[in-house]
């Protein structure tokens, strides 16, 4: 299904781009998130007619995410959660969870779908996570889990 890309999408495409993408992930993702359009005659008129305002407004979140970066890159925020003797957690630390974490510390409000983890955390100790702030613009952060009753 052809599209016209709105926005920047990571290892899509760029601004006003003209693709061919599966009808689900076009349909289900970049049509419903207001991502992309339908590829029709019209349409390519007028993303050309609003291309330079598409830039103008990836620029601006690009320079909000890189805001945001400089604030949380590299730091490290501590999770309290519930644990057994040998150190596993009760269930796993949750990128909403994360999401609380870093909007408690630095009053930073992060989508929970940004934040990736390298692998599920499911024990105490410290994770690297990634957190995908805009297209073009990446952080990792540390997150340390510690047990709730060493916490007290």
């Amino acid at each position: 299904m052809k599209i016209i890309l709105l926005e920047n999408v990571r290892k899509v495409g760029s601004i006003g781009e003209i693709i061919d993408v599966k009808r689900g992930f076009a349909r289900n993702f970049l049509i419903s998130q207001k991502k992309a359009l339908f590829a029709s005659k019209e349409n390519i008129k007028e993303v050309e007619k609003i291309k330079q305002d598409l830039n103008k407004k990836d620029n601006d979140k690009k320079i909000e995410a890189k805001t945001i970066q400089d604030k949380i890159k590299d730091k490290k925020y501590v999770i309290k959660k519930l644990s057994t003797e040998n150190k596993e957690l009760y269930g796993s630390v949750k990128p909403t969870e994360i999401s609380k974490a870093i909007e408690d510390n630095d009053q930073v409000k992060i989508n929970p779908s940004l934040i990736q983890p390298s692998k599920e955390i499911k024990s105490l100790g410290e994770f690297s996570v990634l957190i995908n702030l805009h297209p073009e613009v990446q952080t990792k952060i540390v997150i340390e889990v510690i047990a709730q009753e060493e916490a007290k």
